[in-house]
């Protein structure tokens, strides 16, 4: 094992799987010689050259057709889109042609594509470049939802994706690239299932991505005072279930913590699966949702940082719940 930041893990992952497999490529704007807009693709375009490490004019749409079309064909492209606020302009291809192309034509061909995309705040880059939009692509059969919280977790799990025969959206919280972690030299790839990274008795919290270091922090800090249990969901579509219903049902309390618009959020899926389910019964208080604010994101960093849930907001959360 070797400490590597989040960013350096997904390159692994890319260069391993493209010298693996001679079908893989990677396209986008200003992937090659640029590296990409956080770096991640830096250096590739030396050892795979322009035919792999394809640049692309600045249109969403058209890189995001051509990779469908190619995924259809039998190559299995990784698309790079500079932020997930930009896979907006690419809805018809990802959501009307990606997502559905395998489903009706039979099963006769499939789409193993990958896009990639920067996600969420936390950069000062404003509201058009700092949404955390998951919901919607989790909302669509056809698409599988990615979002890895950690190094380790997002070379494994990229290199799932890009194995996949369908089309997976795999989102990176770009606040996280610069974080570290052990991630091993030795091939491995990572199953799309939550996964309980504490173990406690006294309150479940169920997060993914950015917000999961801080659960992981906060369940830290207030170890003395109770145990706390952190699941992270790592996948919203597949979404497992099981882990999450059989958490919630061992501790009785949830919180539900993300950083996207609260309202419609992916929390309030995961809410619905718990009173659903036989976890329901076991519940000794009201689940709680924290989200982010009802509000474009601001420039202003310390207007920004109030628009997401904040430790003290969990810290409070828990106490609150606790007193049930």
């Amino acid at each position: 094992m070797r400490d590597i930041t989040y960013a350096q893990s997904i390159r692994e992952a890319m260069t391993e799987e493209m010298h693996r497999d001679s079908s893989v490529f990677l396209i986008g704007e200003d992937i090659g010689v640029y590296g990409g807009a956080f770096g991640i693709s830096l250096g590739m375009i030396d050892i795979f050259g322009k035919e792999r490490i394809i640049d692309t004019p600045i249109s969403e749409s058209a890189i995001m057709g051509a990779a469908v079309g190619a995924a259809m064909t039998g190559m299995r492209p990784i698309v790079e889109i500079q932020f997930s606020d930009f896979l907006t302009i690419a809805m018809d291809q990802l959501v009307n042609q990606a997502a559905k192309i395998r489903y009706m034509f039979g099963g006769q061909v499939s789409i193993p594509l990958v896009v990639r995309s920067p996600s969420g705040s936390g950069t000062g880059a404003a509201g058009q470049h700092s949404q955390a939009l998951e919901a919607w692509f989790a909302h669509i059969p056809g698409l599988k939802v990615v979002i890895p919280s950690n190094p380790y977790d997002a070379k494994g799990l990229l290199k799932e994706a890009i194995h996949d025969n369908n089309p997976v959206v795999f989102l990176e919280q770009k606040t996280l690239y610069r974080s570290i972690g052990n991630v091993p030299e030795e091939d491995y790839t990572k199953k799309f299932t939550a996964e309980v990274k504490k173990q406690g008795t006294d309150i479940s919290i169920i997060s993914y991505g950015r917000m999961l270091p801080m659960c992981l922090n906060v369940a830290e800090q207030l170890e003395k005072e109770f145990s706390i249990q952190v699941i992270d969901v790592i996948s919203l579509r597949p979404l497992d279930t099981n882990t999450i219903i059989n958490a919630v049902s061992q501790t009785g309390r949830v919180i539900i913590v993300h950083e996207a618009v609260l309202r419609g959020g992916f929390g309030a899926e995961i809410s619905s699966v718990i009173t659903e389910s036989e976890s329901f019964f076991y519940l000794q208080a009201p689940i709680r949702r924290l989200g982010g604010s009802d509000t474009p994101i601001p420039y202003n960093k310390n207007l920004e940082a109030h628009c997401i849930p904040s430790q003290n907001d969990l810290i409070k959360a828990i106490h609150e719940l606790m007193a049930y």
